[in-house]
């Protein structure tokens, strides 16, 4: 029974592989794409924020160095997404 369900699986994605793709469709997967970069920054931009702020509030020297660590990766991240 499984290999059946399996095979059907296949098969729909093989008719959907074949299946033209509309000019809404592109449109709309751009829209999705924009949206989910925007989400991704605004998170990223939050991040930051919150690292800057534990940074402000700490005076040990290993976790300063930690959160800097961490900084710098979100930054980079950040400038590769913009």
């Amino acid at each position: 029974m499984a290999k059946g369900w399996e095979s059907k699986s296949v098969e729909e994605q093989q008719q959907l592989a074949e299946t033209p793709v509309s000019k809404e469709q592109i449109e709309q997967n751009k829209e999705r794409e924009k949206a989910e970069n925007a989400r991704k920054v605004q998170a990223l931009k939050l991040n930051i924020a919150r690292i800057r702020e534990q940074l402000d509030r700490t005076s040990n020297e290993r976790y300063q160095q930690m959160l800097n660590n961490e900084l710098e990766h979100l930054q980079a991240e950040l400038s590769s997404l913009q």
